[in-house]
């Protein structure tokens, strides 16, 4: 296990035919050997697992990484879940640049984003 920083980018979206590398996300979270979401190293680490959305360069806002049940989701207000973005089925996938996962974002909808790299996170940055 070791913690690694994710980059999300979005993908291919009506909006967006050719996807939109300034529109996206970096977190930080823990993966096995075969690039998964190893779940008990995030709870044994959880408050190093934050997430950062960007837009044109700029952090739009940050939050945590957060597992519900078999699910994962980008938490913003700690205490509710109204902000909340969750993955679809993000357990089952693999994190590799190249591999696309689905978010629901704020405005309820949901989207495909692009992985476009997996590195090992610093020491102690926070995303």
């Amino acid at each position: 296990m070791s913690l690694m920083t994710v980059r999300l980018e979005m993908g291919r979206t009506e909006e967006f035919p050719d996807g939109n590398p300034s529109r996206g996300y970096e977190f930080i979270i823990p993966l096995n050997e075969k690039g998964q979401i190893d779940a008990a190293a995030w709870r044994r680490d959880k408050n190093r697992c934050r997430v950062r959305q960007f837009e044109n360069d700029f952090v739009v806002r940050k939050g945590l990484v957060k597992h519900v049940g078999h699910g994962w989701r980008f938490d913003y207000l700690n205490g509710t879940h109204e902000d909340d973005q969750p993955f679809f089925k993000l357990d089952r996938h693999v994190l590799a640049p190249g591999r696309y996962v689905s978010l629901t974002e704020h405005d309820k909808v949901q989207r495909p984003f692009k992985v476009v790299s997996v590195i090992p996170a610093p020491a102690e940055e926070e995303v």
